[in-house]
């Protein structure tokens, strides 16, 4: 006879530890020191959804533990390797692709000798057992968690949406308020079903629950709204298809949350149960409504941030777009321009909120007399709408400034008294307002792409990097001065800037960047190390080397992507490419004698025609070559040539007036004999043609207006009607006069 508990062979032989974890209802795995699977039982492929593989040494990565937990279960494996236990929740993603919440522990697997020789991990889903009070909190953190790294509308709804199907509900609505308007703006279902149409309503539809019915009591109430058995309550239907479709799939339980914030509703979270999926409980209870009426709240506030981060982003792509130049950039003779502009990633990571992502980063490119060209980048220390404002104003007051065509020393220098002006004033501790500049870097630049000569003047920030015969380095620049703002008291902005020149070759780049292109945040090594400054201007040159034979577009791509890492601050690259082959140029030195007026028309229309401008346009432009010959001409022989050294306590410039166009000169006491002459050059671009007159009067022309009876006094208010744009500029022998005349019909 045998006694009570006495098993058989049969019995005994079905409780060897193989069968037994073959039948229990949670998930085993086993692993050696380096994460490599040794043992999962087939529960554990139920659960993660993954059958085992066929390689021997699978990862325990493979079991689907999400990218963002991977430092996490590296960690608590070190914890159990030193003979620790762990517990936790994990998110994984199973092999159909749905999203669950996994709660795992962890002990040592320990060797005969007390070693420590692997681990051995048991595991469930979290919420679906006799622990789920236990778990409630542990998941409440890891939604948190999902749900802090999402700053787009569309983005947080889409986790919400994988967090709760299939783990918690079959069907999943959420429903945003537009005004007066409830939108549906999700829609999930359990994997592989989906609403036939004109049942449930789709995405975008407006949502109107009828007055009793257990969503708009939960809106109205402002409270999470349990129905625990539809088989046993009676709320009125929002339609005869959305009935028929619920007794279709056995609609069995369902829960509506508000989404609730700052006492303001956003809309409602509707979760259902049906019997399209197998579960032990086909039900919700009130634990289920409490739990998510919590998850609610934390669902709401994420909801609430991402809002007001897109209007926050709105603001900063509409001050991009207003205060940046208008894409697309003119088109240039001579030169080839392609500009990139990106806003820095949200701050949200770092700690510091939600921060808009617009920031002071700025270029520009500005055409100026005779086919020249401004070229511009700079940058406002900061971030927000404050640096953005400043920016805006930096950018309008040099765009103004670079008209009156002075050297870019000079614009630099009115550029950095600009920057006081519009300085903040702030209290210090005293309570004494003081102005605190704001800090700029800024490089200006003017290219003439007919004389390939580049003048430039730098206010601290970094040079462009010049890309010609498959070579990639910083242009050279001798004197780079001090950002805009921090000029010491007492020394002129004059003795700060430096103005430089340099020719660029037939078919080079420069690419003018703001540091965000290159301070990125660091992607780390295997030894966790970040790349030095050095090695990352090695790796942007190198990759510009690659690209040098592409086009500027193919250039800025590349160096766009060229430094690893995420962007950290706003980035503006701005690249720029001479012309391979010269432009056409005539260009002659007359005397100021009234019989060149004649020569003069002759070498223009000479020109035109040698060019094939338009008849029409020709003799337009010799008109207009005329009348501003004629002027110097007559104003030449009225007017002294002063010495270049003017005695300091005598009359500036600026205080000496002049009549209409150049009027009489002004008495110098100190004359130099010397003929007088003029310069007539001629300038073709793909649509326009140039004249510019060049003479030794430092008079710059006005418009005067000229009575009935005059003779004269009419010949720039000719050039102001019939040419495009025209102006002066003074030069370092004297100014020039120009202006523009299209040669093709827009």
């Amino acid at each position: 006879m045998k006694r009570w508990g006495d098993l058989s062979p049969e019995t005994a032989d079905h409780l060897t530890a193989g069968s037994v974890l073959d039948h229990a209802e949670m998930a085993v795995v086993v692993t050696d020191r380096f994460s490599n699977i040794l043992y999962r039982n087939p529960f554990a492929e139920r659960l993660f959804g993954r059958p085992a593989a066929a390689a021997s040494r699978e990862q325990a990565f493979s079991l689907g533990v999400m990218e963002k937990d991977h430092p996490l279960a590296g960690e608590l494996a070190k914890h159990v390797l030193k003979g620790g236990v762990w517990e936790g929740t994990f998110d994984v993603r199973r092999g159909d692709g749905t999203m669950i919440y996994v709660r795992a522990q962890a002990v040592p697997l320990r060797h005969p000798s007390g070693s420590v020789s692997g681990i051995v991990i048991t595991a469930r889903e979290a919420m679906r057992s006799n622990e789920r009070e236990k778990d409630r909190f542990g998941l409440l953190e890891r939604i948190g968690e999902r749900l802090a790294g999402s700053l787009y509308v569309e983005e947080t709804l889409k986790r919400v949406a994988e967090m709760l199907v299939p783990q918690f509900a079959d069907h999943c609505f959420i429903e945003l308020m537009e005004g007066d308007r409830l939108t549906r703006r999700v829609s999930t279902h359990v994997q592989g079903w989906s609403p036939p149409p004109d049942t449930w309503a789709p995405l975008g539809a407006e949502i109107r629950y009828p007055p009793g019915h257990y969503a708009d009591i939960a809106l109205r109430r402002q409270e999470t709204v349990l129905v625990e058995d539809f088989a046993q309550t009676n709320y009125p239907s929002p339609g005869e298809a959305n009935t028929r479709l619920a007794a279709e799939i056995g609609l069995t339980s369902a829960i509506v949350a508000p989404l609730c914030v700052r006492g303001e509703t956003l809309g409602l979270m509707y979760l259902g149960l049906s019997n399209l999926t197998d579960r032990r409980s086909p039900h919700y209870d009130a634990f289920d409504r409490d739990f998510v009426g919590a998850i609610a709240t934390r669902v709401a506030v994420a909801v609430d941030n991402a809002l007001l981060f897109e209007e926050e982003r709105h603001t900063a792509e509409s001050f991009q777009k207003y205060l940046l130049p208008p894409a697309p950039l003119p088109e240039l003779d001579g030169l080839e321009i392609a500009v990139r502009y990106y806003p820095a990633a949200p701050l949200a990571s770092h700690g510091q909120g939600i921060q808009t992502q617009v920031g002071g980063d700025w270029y520009d490119v500005i055409p100026l007399s005779a086919g020249r060209v401004g070229i511009v980048i700079g940058d406002v220390e900061g971030r927000g709408a404050k640096a953005a404002a400043v920016m805006g104003q930096l950018r309008a007051a040099l765009r103004a400034f670079a008209q009156d065509d002075k050297p870019p020393a000079e614009i630099l220098a009115k550029l950095d008294e600009w920057t006081r002006i519009i300085a903040t004033p702030e209290r210090d501790d005293s309570g004494t307002d003081v102005s605190v500049p704001p800090i700029v870097t800024c490089q200006y630049l003017v290219y003439d792409a007919w004389s390939r000569q580049l003048s430039f003047a730098n206010a601290g920030h970094a040079p462009p990097l010049l890309l010609h015969n498959g070579v990639c380095r910083e242009l050279q620049i001798e004197e780079v001065g001090q950002p805009l703002g921090v000029r010491a008291k007492g020394m002129h902005a004059d003795l700060v800037y430096k103005e430089e020149t340099r020719t660029l070759p037939p078919g080079a780049a420069l690419v003018l960047y703001t540091d965000g292109l290159v301070d990125r945040r660091p992607v780390r090594d295997a030894d966790g190390r970040a790349p030095t400054e050095e090695e990352t201007f090695d790796i942007l040159r190198g990759r510009l080397v690659q690209e040098s034979g592409s086009s500027v577009e193919r250039i800025a791509d590349a160096a766009t992507i060229a430094v690893p890492g995420e962007i950290d601050d706003d980035m503006a690259i701005l690249v720029v490419r001479s012309a391979p082959d010269d432009l056409d140029v005539e260009e002659r030195t007359f005397p100021a004698q009234p019989i060149m007026v004649g020569e003069a028309r002759r070498m223009a229309l000479d020109a035109f025609t040698g060019w094939s401008v338009p008849e029409e346009r020709a003799e337009l432009a010799c008109l207009l070559v005329s009348e501003v010959v004629t002027n110097v001409v007559l104003h030449a022989a009225t007017a002294s040539v002063p010495r270049r050294e003017l005695p300091m306590d005598g009359p500036s410039l600026s205080s000496l007036s002049f009549d209409e166009s150049w009027g009489d000169g002004p008495d110098f006491d100190d004359e130099v004999t010397a003929e007088k002459e003029f310069t007539l050059r001629l300038r073709r671009g793909r649509d326009a043609v140039w004249v510019e007159v060049f003479d030794q009067d430092l008079r710059l022309p006005r418009i005067r207006s000229a009575g009935e009876n005059d003779e004269g006094g009419r010949g720039l208010y000719l050039v102001d009607q019939l040419a495009r744009r025209w102006g002066s500029r003074p030069t370092k022998e004297g100014k020039a006069v120009w202006f523009e005349i299209p040669t093709k019909t827009r």
